[in-house]
């Protein structure tokens, strides 16, 4: 019965892994990412849109990202919503696609980066440690509830507790691999 508490709790904490990954993907670490891009809404006739459901994003040069827009009276739009956004990038437009040339991260800036990403990793084991407690909460009202035995609550607790050092290492072994992207000159 608690085995599928523990199903539910791995799958919730996978799903945090994923989202982890997703926002430690759009920082930027001075090389071109298209994933730079995707919290980046344009005001497209009224609707805010993705850039890359607006056109071709491309890594020209390691430091350069091509935005070829398919619509071409959505240019203006990206490029506005491109310096509306907290990139901190200016896009040069030629009429045809816009270019953004991503600045060499200074000493500061690294250090920045370094921080928010130590925020983003801190967010991360907090959820899993509260999946670990919503876990742990719902056996104990099973044992309460005579549907497991305390030896069962007993176990269920020790495998929780594996569960969410395992997945504490994985979010340590993603700052890890962040941390060298970011302080790699």
């Amino acid at each position: 019965m608690y085995k599928q508490v523990h199903k539910d709790t791995e799958q919730r904490m996978k799903k945090s892994i994923e989202f982890l990954k997703e926002n430690l993907a759009s920082i930027r670490a001075g090389r071109a990412n298209p994933k730079l891009l995707d919290k980046i809404r344009v005001n497209y006739y009224g609707t805010p849109t993705p850039i890359n459901q607006l056109s071709n994003i491309s890594v020209p040069e390691p430091r350069c990202l091509l935005i070829q827009p398919w619509d071409m009276s959505a240019l203006k739009e990206i490029e506005k919503s491109i310096n509306a956004s907290d990139l901190g990038i200016n896009p040069s437009n030629d009429g045809k696609v816009i270019r953004l040339m991503i600045p060499e991260l200074t000493e500061e800036r690294r250090k920045d980066l370094l921080k928010v990403i130590k925020k983003e990793i801190e967010n991360s084991k907090v959820a899993l440690r509260n999946e670990r407690r919503d876990a742990n909460e719902l056996v104990k009202k099973m044992e309460k509830n005579s549907e497991i035995t305390k030896d069962d609550l007993k176990n269920s607790e020790v495998e929780v507790q594996k569960l969410t050092d395992q997945y504490i290492k994985i979010v340590d072994a993603i700052y890890d691999e962040k941390e060298k992207e970011i302080l790699e000159v």
